[in-house]
């Protein structure tokens, strides 16, 4: 039997049994699944609370075993472990180019934080910052907090504000030790930043991040703004635009080209696989931050997600678990 995790309407999570999956095309692989992670921004706002039609495929990084093989993948054999940006799904069908070997040593549910790693390691492939320049990063939610510690690993000055003191703490441990409520935190305005990663999604940390951005810095948008949370107008904004010669821009980790060439080494599928290895080294600190969760109780896990009731940044559906 096969069965996926589906939005089947607002605010339903539902494990279904689906279809078989049937033998991979030529350039395909079939996999079973070992563990899925959860986005939460996505997931929850364009999925579980998305809007209609439903119902909706729910996914955004996996990683499995490969049971079957097209014709002409080469690069991968029964039985190897490969990263994806697969569905929650317990079997699928798989473009072989789409997915590569997990390293050698690294915890199978562990490669699947590497998907969300991947998002700001677009902003570290664009922006104009170099090693040793001073990076402020608002919100220490999972993208966040990876963040952080990929411009850590990559030689940057980091700084974190976030009000969420739990998650401030969680830093902390980990090994980040510049680390705010706010950007005015103890009565001290924070010096200027050639980098502001706004991973948030709300427009104040927004603002607040073009207020501490150095003379011609960087303030790129990680977050999706997914909803209008304050009364803050587009000239608060522009006011400090201008006045910054800021550059504000797009953070959507797409801007990059799915695979490299000889034209353009940096790819996604490039700094996933970075990531990855970079997993595997142990360069960022997990210890407490994982719940594994069935995929059986996928209602009670959206809906705790929705509602912020997880202390552990990173949910992660272990399919060994299915009864």
């Amino acid at each position: 039997m096969n069965y996926a995790i589906t939005f089947t309407e607002y605010a339903k999570a539902e494990l279904l049994e689906v279809g078989e999956v049937g033998e991979p095309d030529v350039d395909e692989i079939a996999a079973e699944t070992l563990f899925s992670l959860i986005s939460p921004g996505t997931e929850i706002n364009s999925g579980y609370l998305g809007e209609p039609p439903f119902p909706k495929i729910s996914g955004y990084a996996a990683v499995s075993r490969v049971i079957r093989i097209g014709k002409q993948v080469k690069h991968i054999k029964l039985g190897d472990l490969i990263f994806s940006m697969g569905n929650h799904c317990l079997q699928q069908i798989l473009k072989a180019e789409w997915t590569f070997l997990l390293p050698a040593g690294l915890d199978e549910w562990k490669g699947t934080i590497a998907r969300l790693m991947g998002v700001s390691m677009t902003t570290l492939t664009t922006t104009h910052a170099r090693p040793g320049d001073r990076v402020l990063i608002m919100g220490a939610g999972p993208v966040g907090f990876l963040a952080a510690h990929i411009f850590g690993i990559s030689g940057y000055e980091v700084t974190v504000c976030d009000p969420d003191e739990e998650r401030l703490l969680a830093l902390k441990q980990s090994g980040i030790t510049h680390v705010y409520s706010s950007i005015s935190a103890d009565g001290q305005k924070l010096q200027p930043f050639a980098l502001v990663l706004e991973c948030s999604g709300h427009e104040q940390a927004l603002l607040d991040g073009l207020r501490s951005v150095q003379m011609r810095g960087e303030v790129v948008m990680i977050g999706v703004p997914w909803k209008k949370r304050t009364d803050l107008t587009a000239h608060d904004i522009a006011w400090e635009v201008f006045h910054k010669y800021a550059v504000l821009r797009s953070g959507w980790e797409w801007e990059l080209p799915t695979f490299s060439n000889e034209r353009q080494p940096h790819s996604i599928f490039t700094n996933l696989q970075i990531a990855a290895k970079w997993l595997q080294e142990g360069r960022v600190s997990l210890d407490g931050l994982v719940r594994k969760v069935s995929p059986q109780d996928a209602q009670n896990v959206y809906r705790d997600l929705s509602n912020r009731s997880y202390k552990e940044l990173f949910i992660v559906f272990d399919w060994s678990q299915l009864k």
